[in-house]
């Protein structure tokens, strides 16, 4: 088996519906993706029964990510990240909302879709109408957000295009703004943690200065990401380096599936976390939901 991954090319793959961008090379996914995730099971199989909190969903909208060289890397929301914490949150009981900033569909990288797993793709084909049209993130913090939410959480997915617009969007900053100041839940992984960047907008200092998180590790995207063809060229900037800039403590420099919870705050380090998330946040949202019943 090793044999056969070694024979396969490490230079990313032509992506023909854009000018000069490519898909992950066919060695990275063989290292980086496989036909089932580390699912077992859910925990809280239909436990919540309040019908009143749902989770809110702040989906990357665009897929080409330009990096240093002049390139696009043909990204995405990262299925496994996005689907596997959403499959324990839906399973538990909750219900989830999709909201991107245009307003225009979540893109996913179907290339890292495990199409044998039990959870994922169900997942996927129950959200699909609201990831294809999900909502426009300012008319939710219009219209949705306020000391009366439906919402108990907000989830930012994983997948090198949560660096791209999520970052500088106020309103993803006015978003986060209103979790704080409502005591609402964060989960995210990977690359995601970048959209905490968003809350320092306009500010002298973040409001997640002193934070712990988990987030994709620099050393990878600089590194072995490059050298195997994941990535089609150096990024222009690195999320962990730019959130411990902002004075968050970032706990992890390696991909072992680490996920922590710094008060309602949950993250994790990459897509071998996504099942830990998942069931850590259904646990958190439980246990919340049924204290405010």
């Amino acid at each position: 088996m090793a044999s056969d991954a070694a024979a396969l090319s490490k230079n990313p793959t032509v992506d023909e519906a854009e000018d000069n961008a490519f898909f992950p090379s066919p060695y990275s996914l063989s290292q980086y993706t496989a036909p089932k995730t580390n699912f077992a099971g859910v925990r809280h199989q239909g436990e919540y029964t309040g019908g009143k909190w749902k989770v809110l969903v702040i989906a990357a909208d665009e897929r080409y990510l330009l990096l240093d060289n002049g390139k696009f890397f043909s990204t995405g929301n990262h299925p496994v990240e996005t689907l596997l914490p959403l499959h324990h949150l839906i399973e538990a009981g909750f219900e989830v909302d999709v909201a991107t900033i245009s307003g225009n569909p979540a893109k996913l990288e179907l290339w890292a879709m495990p199409h044998e797993d039990e959870a994922v793709p169900a997942t996927y084909e129950a959200l699909k109408p609201k990831l294809k049209q999900p909502k426009k993130l300012t008319e939710v913090v219009a219209n949705e957000l306020g000391a009366d939410s439906d919402y108990l959480a907000v989830f930012i997915p994983g997948g090198h295009a949560a660096v791209i617009g999520l970052p500088e969007s106020e309103a993803v900053r006015d978003t986060l703004d209103w979790a704080l100041a409502h005591d609402k839940f964060i989960i995210t992984l990977c690359h995601g943690p970048a959209a905490l960047l968003a809350a320092a907008l306009g500010r002298e200092e973040s409001p997640f200065q002193g934070y712990s998180v988990c987030v994709f590790p620099d050393a990878l995207d600089e590194g072995a990401n490059v050298d195997i063809g994941y990535l089609p060229g150096q990024l222009r900037w690195l999320a962990a380096d730019r959130l411990t800039k902002q004075g968050l403590t970032v706990l992890n420099d390696d991909m072992t599936g680490k996920t922590h919870q710094d008060g309602k705050l949950l993250t994790g380090d990459s897509p071998l976390a996504s099942n830990d998330l998942g069931l850590l946040a259904a646990d958190a949202l439980l246990e919340a939901a049924q204290k405010s019943a």
